[in-house]
């Protein structure tokens, strides 16, 4: 399998303080990735950086992105290369209805690509088919982005405008925060149909339960910075046994 993402040695923080400190990673295409870790850790760190969050510092290290400097582009760029966030708090845009903020989106990407802009009924029909995919009442394309969502409808929409983009490259930030265990089901359930051969996931988590629904091909302890420990599924077995404890030492 090809390497999608690599980083090197990656130094980054807010301010005057690190967080990040030497981390290494490599993801390649097919593969889904689980990052577990404290507080504090410096997962969510990881994937602003990744997605390009203005407010934080690489002082050392690269990363690259199917073979190019990750670092020299702009937010807008990665996205327009593949790589999508979803956020462990998802915001609320009122004014902007669910079906004009994603069109406008997947045009956007289309014209990077030099593709013509979608028709409205090619829009609808593709709108349709992956509100499908997360169980979603057609109702919530005329409502505003995440306005007045409850936790596990706006994590559904995420996986939603994640399959209306098909990134090359996902970031799921504590996607499982906050959902009971219908929404985490259908969440999870959406995030394995987007899965294939040629693209990856990482799921940031706490918790085991997620990766029951989506389980991971590796799975990485962070503390401190850098990541301490690597090994398959069963690692977040352990982890939820005997927590981090063992691999902070």
């Amino acid at each position: 399998m090809s390497t999608l993402l690599e980083i090197n040695n990656l130094h980054a923080g807010i301010g005057e303080k690190e967080i990040l400190k030497g981390l290494n990673l490599v993801i390649r295409k097919g593969e889904v990735h689980a990052i577990m870790g404290r507080n504090g850790s410096g997962k969510s760190t990881l994937s602003a950086i990744i997605a390009g969050n203005p407010n934080y510092t690489i002082t050392e290290g690269s990363i690259t992105f199917m073979g190019q400097d990750l670092l020299k582009m702009s937010p807008e760029e990665r996205s327009w290369a593949g790589i999508f966030l979803g956020f462990q708090y998802p915001v609320e845009i009122p004014g902007v209805t669910n079906v004009n903020f994603m069109k406008t989106a997947v045009n956007e990407h289309r014209k990077q690509k030099g593709l013509p802009p979608l028709t409205a009924a090619e829009y609808l029909k593709m709108m349709r088919e992956k509100m499908a995919f997360v169980e979603m009442d057609p109702s919530f394309s005329s409502r505003g982005v995440n306005v007045g969502f409850s936790g596990g409808e706006k994590k559904r929409n995420e996986v939603f405008q994640m399959a209306m983009l098909s990134p090359l490259f996902a970031i799921l930030d504590e996607t499982d925060s906050g959902l009971d265990v219908d929404a985490l089901r259908i969440v999870a359930n959406g995030v394995n149909r987007l899965k294939t051969k040629e693209n990856a996931f990482v799921v940031i988590t706490h918790y085991q339960r997620l990766l029951d629904y989506i389980v991971p091909d590796v799975v990485h302890v962070l503390y401190k910075g850098r990541i301490v420990k690597t090994a398959g599924k069963e690692l977040a077995t352990e982890v939820e046994r005997h927590g981090y404890e063992e691999f902070e030492k």
